[in-house]
């Protein structure tokens, strides 16, 4: 089983309205998807959303880094050609994501097994995502509030900006309106340690269920001050990319947890490197996402599963701000449940007497 061809397309999916944060605007999920195909048919299908302000990558750059790495990995079998990846240094971490997914795919079909046991999990689960109320005027936030409320959301992902004023209103407008609602402040970087702190005081009392990556990234040690002030929990997002970054920050103490995404670590080999090192440390995380398509929404699902027992909170709402329900998923969404559409019995486990590639294969994960 070799791969024997790369190809790349560009994909949107209108959203039902703009997603707005303090470091973007978009109206679309667009990103690009790469399928590998194999000899014996075999397809893996892997995505890398454009999310230029977080990772560095536009649609042109991860078209060119998937572009730069064909070569290297065509005409291999996937657990090898994922060896040959995961070398690589020169490539964005959402293109090689996409390839790591799709590499993964390869691999569990090759062992003839399903995504939820190749990756470790022992039973589907239903699960529960946040969904994300965008930056906007306080009384549209508390509007689009109160529809996912509605419609069965009681874990809000509150997205605010560099006015701390306008955050705490805000806050309190929307914690008073729903006293039973979890809510996730989240300031992608907008935030000064002394905003932080002050917002911190104003909303004594109030129900956060944690705050999310305050300050700019590259300042841990005021990540830290604040971690050290807060009764609220802290959220390391943009701070970590790498399990090193995740290392300096749990070993400093900067956060109480860290959020992991596919596209920010490269895939979902990285992805249990860290997961792991969180589980050994008894540090829990959020899974997240950027704006992602159905495909790679999928996979972070499936980890999602296997990973419980660390992950405590889950940041895969995309489908849910999708214009249109995507046939791509293989999940249900309802409210804030999500379940796998398959039924889980009888999931074929990997078999005795496996090729070499596939050894290889299963020796990678157990080494992360």
């Amino acid at each position: 089983m070799t791969i024997i061809n790369i190809q790349t397309e560009i994909k949107e999916i209108p959203l039902k309205s703009p997603f707005i944060t303090a470091l973007r605007r978009v109206e679309n999920v667009e990103f690009v998807r790469v399928t590998l195909t194999c000899d014996n048919g075999d397809k893996g299908i892997g995505e890398a959303p454009a999310t230029k302000a977080i990772t560095g990558e536009g649609i042109e750059e991860i078209l060119e880094s998937i572009e730069s790495v064909k070569g290297a990995l065509n005409f291999l079998a996937p657990s090898s050609a994922l060896e040959i990846l995961l070398a690589i240094k020169n490539i964005g971490s959402s293109a090689k994501a996409a390839l790591d997914m799709a590499l993964h795919m390869l691999i569990a079909h090759s062992q003839d097994i399903l995504m939820l046991p190749y990756l470790g999990a022992k039973e589907s689960l239903t699960l529960q995502t946040d969904i994300t109320i965008s930056l906007n005027d306080a009384s549209v936030m508390l509007d689009e509030a109160k529809k996912a409320v509605e419609n069965g959301m009681n874990i809000l992902k509150i997205k605010l900006g560099s006015d701390i004023k306008h955050a705490i209103e805000v806050t309190q407008n929307i914690a008073k309106a729903f006293p039973d609602a979890k809510l996730i402040i989240d300031a992608n970087q907008a935030w000064s340690v002394e905003d932080t702190l002050h917002y911190i005081d104003a909303l004594r009392g109030v129900r956060i269920e944690l705050i999310e990556q305050p300050v700019v990234a590259k300042d841990l040690q005021g990540l830290k001050r604040i971690a050290d002030y807060s009764d609220i929990p802290i959220l390391a997002d943009e701070a970590v990319f790498t399990l090193e970054d995740a290392k300096k920050v749990i070993q400093g103490k900067c956060a109480d947890m860290i959020n992991i995404k596919l596209m920010k670590c490269g895939g979902v080999t990285k992805a249990i490197e860290i997961l792991e090192y969180c589980r050994a440390n008894h540090v829990k995380c959020m899974l997240g996402s950027m704006l992602e398509g159905p495909y790679s929404i999928n996979i972070a699902l499936h980890l999602a599963m296997a990973y419980c027992d660390v992950i405590k909170y889950i940041d895969l709402d995309s489908p849910l701000l999708y214009k249109e329900p995507s046939a791509e998923l293989e999940f249900v969404f309802d409210g804030c449940e999500i379940s796998l559409k398959a039924n889980f019995t009888d999931v074929p486990q990997p078999t005795a007497g496996l090729d070499a590639d596939e050894s290889n294969a299963i020796q990678i994960r157990a080494n992360v």
